[in-house]
């Protein structure tokens, strides 16, 4: 991403199993749920179009989801603009913000940004506790609840998914170069990251050539960086990158595997890294849950051939978004009762067993059925267990108003290093320079 987090534009071919419950269910007027949301615009009143504006795929219409709604609340009409590029996205939506016109009815807003959004741009979105969202705060995890909330109190947005680690690997590749291919086994391979370096260079002496040990330094980066508290900003906001040893840490870690051979050198979400999901040229890459989604999308036909372990430290954050409401629309409740609905326990359950889409929730998390859960595809390793046990130690991040644009600075260092040949040390002072370029414009 390397943003904090990007998404697939690939159709996750997510199929519902089951039938949703109908929980935004009412008729005419509104009504709260047993589970919290808002049931407004149900079968009476004049026909509503809400435009919901995203990036890449949120996977709401591949799960059906969309249509469920629909269905429940016969007066309204769902149209998802999507744009494939959160780095588009973006600036394209401040334009719009600005101007007060071209804005969707709802919008996502990436994790990255929502520090923006709450100290700049809180006067362009709609305040969620005027509409009732201060009821469903315990629904949330309280750090993905914090992100969007200002300092004056009011809710910039609902979250629709959460980003805790894991280790995604292959398991014919891990098997032909003698290494375990069981989940816990290969957990127990890496506790930290010197460990999983190690394993890396193990990796590498019996592999072939063409087949590297994770697919690019910048994933790594963006995992460490996700384990902790401490990143591109300090409580008081100022910009801490260029002397937090964390930030340093994480940047040293994946210059270590760049240096030493054990990356592919591929740029995330590009072409080539698309295709290198079948082709066998990397074994490993950090995997906050959504990407699990995203590798049976790209991988295809390779059932068991994939698992999950443990990521190095256990636990760390990497993704997630938000659905806000611009003050511009002129259909605010009716896309509040939608965005309640959408990110409520029920479909937030939906969205992780069947596209990988951990839940902000943490009443969802919390439910039995999301630790059970299992996929084939990933050689039924735990990986309910292990993205559950990741989340429940995330360390709440201070996040600050550029840090999707830091994050994208630091994916440019680490690309020059990687596809460039730029010194490692030349890289980094270059990007210490460009942030502070951009923090103080």
């Amino acid at each position: 991403m390397l943003s904090a987090r990007k998404r697939t534009t690939a159709a996750l071919a997510l199929v519902l199993s089951g039938v949703l419950l109908a929980s935004g269910c009412s008729s005419k007027s509104a009504s709260k749920t047993a589970d919290g949301t808002t049931g407004g615009s149900g079968g009476g009143g004049a026909q509503v179009t809400l435009k919901v504006g995203l990036f890449g795929t949120f996977g709401y219409k591949e799960a059906g989801l969309y249509d469920q709604y629909m269905k429940l609340h016969p007066n309204i009409k769902i149209v998802e603009d999507s744009v494939e590029d959160e780095g588009k996205y973006y600036p394209a939506l401040l334009t719009h913000l600005s101007a007060g016109s071209g804005l969707d009815d709802i919008q996502g807003i990436e994790v990255g940004r929502i520090a923006d959004v709450d100290q700049n741009l809180s006067s362009k979105f709609v305040d969620l506790n005027s509409l009732g969202a201060a009821s469903l705060k315990s629904n949330f995890y309280p750090a993905k609840w914090a992100a969007a909330t200002t300092s004056d109190g009011k809710v910039m947005g609902l979250g629709t998914d959460y980003g805790p680690l894991a280790m995604c690997y292959r398991t014919d590749l891990f098997k032909a170069a003698g290494l375990p291919t069981d989940s816990a086994s290969v957990s127990a391979l890496w506790p930290d990251w010197a460990s999983y370096i190690k394993t890396g260079l193990d990796y590498k002496a019996k592999a072939p050539a063409n087949q590297a040990f994770v697919d690019t330094a910048g994933g790594i980066f963006n995992a460490i960086v996700g384990q902790s508290a401490n990143q591109y900003y300090d409580s008081s906001g100022k910009q801490i990158a260029d002397s937090n040893p964390a930030i340093k840490n994480a940047w040293d870690t994946a210059m270590q595997l760049s240096t030493q051979g054990l990356t592919a050198k591929l740029s995330q979400f590009s072409t080539a890294w698309n295709q290198a999901f079948t082709t066998g040229s990397f074994a490993t890459i950090a995997c906050p849950a959504w990407m699990t989604g995203y590798i049976k999308s790209e991988a295809g036909a390779m059932t068991g051939l994939w698992g999950v372990a443990k990521i190095p430290g256990g636990t760390g954050d990497w993704g997630g978004a938000y659905l806000g409401i611009p003050t511009a629309s002129k259909h605010q409740k009716e896309a509040y009762d939608l965005i309640s609905w959408l990110t409520a326990p029920d479909q937030q359950k939906t969205m992780f067993t069947n596209g990988g889409h951990f839940p902000s929730s943490e009443a969802a998390a919390k439910d039995p059925a999301i630790a059970a859960h299992t996929d084939p595809y990933f050689g039924d390793s735990p990986i309910g267990q292990i993205y559950s046990d990741s989340a429940a130690s995330i360390p709440q991040a201070v996040l600050g108003a550029k840090d999707g644009t830091i994050k994208d600075l630091i994916s440019k260092a680490i690309t020059r290093v990687e596809a460039q040949g730029q010194k490692p040390d030349d890289s980094w002072n270059k990007a210490m320079s460009d942030i502070k370029s951009a923090s103080s414009g």
